[in-house]
């Protein structure tokens, strides 16, 4: 979110409606595509294969509708299937977009980086292993 907020800083309120209004056309024109899609797949394999008949667009959009009801949903949710979905990726909620602890990194690493890594090696290794 502070993203969005650092991007849209500025900007003319015209300019985000413009965006959002562009936004919801595209989604809508792709709705109305996928419709078309699903009702063209239909006639042109089911009533071949399984002698069905065929169906307008709004019956396609209908059944896609059903069918995403009974068998899968529309996202989100909190079911077991999303519990896992990040596994072995790093999860958003625990991300720290606070770059402000890294100010100083750069300096700490040129004056102290290089001595710091020797005496963690000696610590480690035991020995100051060079060679590779």
């Amino acid at each position: 979110m502070n993203n969005f907020k650092h991007k849209m800083r500025g900007k003319n309120p015209a300019v985000i409606v413009g965006w959002v209004i562009l936004g919801i056309l595209g989604i809508t024109a792709l709705a109305i595509l996928f419709g078309f899609v699903l009702m063209w797949l239909w006639n042109a394999l089911m009533p071949e294969i399984f002698g069905l008949q065929a169906i307008t667009y709004w019956q396609a959009v209908g059944l896609f509708v059903l069918s995403k009801l009974l068998f899968g949903g529309f996202g989100g949710g909190s079911g077991k299937k999303h519990q896992h979905k990040n596994h072995g990726k790093c999860s958003s909620r625990h991300v720290n977009n606070d770059f402000s602890k890294w100010e100083l990194y750069d300096k700490f690493w040129q004056e102290e980086g290089e001595v710091a890594y020797e005496n963690y090696k000696k610590r480690t290794n035991g020995s100051d292993s060079t060679e590779a």
